[in-house]
């Protein structure tokens, strides 16, 4: 199995320290093509015109479609309406080669174990905005027990930030997925800037970091910064049951039938990545649509 960064251990990496970064997963060319389409994708969000936004100064979901109070996001990329300069372009970052190699390590799988989740991309805010202390599956108010009955799961999805512009706002405290929080940690203010043992996780551009959903993290996003980066996320068949809400509470379920990727080129793991793609398709629609399925609360 090829690696996507053959100096690490990508799944090593990750269990030790909750998060791994892979350098230079972009290439320059695909960097240009990918801003240009992301600068396309977002002037639309911002102009309404794009319904699916992740606004201010909400962090959870679900989120509106006004854009009037400013937007920090922009959903589903992998919407067949999804407005940008290049038909394809985001699915062949979605189930690109490095993206893929990263995954089915990290995973220990190989490509007919993958499924379809999800695809965002989080953008510069009109207004500086920050994100609280959290882990994605866990409340805030859970108790160290019921942290650790999460935390001892393993891990069925990979999920990765990849960074279009040099990107600091994801902070981490490597660790912490491991074990409950400290008595320090949850007695920390939801924003404080700074917790014993975080990590700034900087990012050049065409750099990816993927990282285990529950570490204890947090965003931190200027306004007067640019960014764009692209924010996703794959399963395994194995964990199906335990991410249904997660990815299907995003809305994705309604529309992932009519996706297109026609014009995906190229192979992996001897497959034409088309057939790949559709494959990934066919296990998230068998997740069902999402209808009436909630959301799951951080106790925002």
């Amino acid at each position: 199995m090829a690696s996507a960064a053959p100096n690490l251990d990508l799944k090593a990496e990750l269990a030790e320290h909750g998060f791994v970064l892979i350098p230079s997963l972009l290439s320059q060319d695909e960097l240009k093509t990918l801003r240009s389409a992301t600068a396309g994708s977002t002037a639309a969000a911002r102009n309404g015109k794009w319904p699916h936004i992740r606004t201010l100064p909400k962090q959870f979901p679900p989120w509106g479609s006004d854009p009037s109070a400013g937007i920090w996001g922009v959903q589903h990329l992998l919407h067949p309406s999804q407005p940008s300069t290049e038909p394809g372009v985001y699915a062949k970052s979605y189930f690109h080669p490095g993206v893929l190699a990263a995954v089915t390590e990290i995973l220990s799988c190989k490509s007919e174990d993958l499924v379809m989740e999800l695809y965002n991309l989080l953008v510069r805010p009109d207004a500086d905005f920050a994100l609280r202390w959290h882990r994605d599956d866990i409340a805030a108010s859970a108790t160290a027990e019921e942290e650790l009955e999460v935390l001892k799961k393993p891990i069925t999805h990979a999920q990765w930030n990849l960074a279009l512009y040099d990107d600091q706002s994801l902070i981490v405290v490597p660790g912490s997925h491991k074990r409950a929080r400290t008595d320090e940690e949850r007695a920390a203010e939801p924003y404080q800037d700074h917790i014993p043992g975080m990590k700034v996780v900087g990012m050049k551009a065409g750099d990816a970091v993927f990282y285990d959903n529950n570490i204890l993290h947090r965003g931190v996003y200027l306004a007067d910064r640019e960014r764009a980066t692209l924010h996703g996320s794959m399963g395994i068949t194995a964990g199906e049951k335990d991410r249904a809400r997660n990815v299907l509470q995003h809305g994705v379920g309604g529309w992932v039938d009519e996706s297109d990727f026609s014009k995906l080129e190229g192979t992996w793991q001897g497959r034409p990545l088309r057939e790949v793609a559709e494959g990934m398709r066919e296990r998230l629609k068998a997740m069902g649509t999402g209808e009436g399925i909630g959301f799951f609360s951080k106790d925002e």
